[in-house]
């Protein structure tokens, strides 16, 4: 549960990032900023699986 926890809330900063970023290319280069947010946005699907399964990865003990 806390993986999918952890992963919701990295989506959601990641989605957030690529709005932003996405809505500065559209002032300045507007054609340019449908292709820039999609690709950021799957980037950031993929990345933040990544994260969130290092972040709630059990910790091994030593014997």
């Amino acid at each position: 549960m806390s993986l999918l926890i952890v992963y919701v809330g990295l989506v959601i900063m990641g989605d957030l990032i690529a709005y932003f970023v996405g809505l500065v290319i559209e002032r300045t280069v507007p054609a340019a900023s449908l292709p820039v947010f999609l690709a950021m946005y799957f980037l950031f699907l993929w990345v933040s699986w990544v994260i969130a399964v290092r972040i709630t990865q059990p910790r091994v003990r030593p014997q």
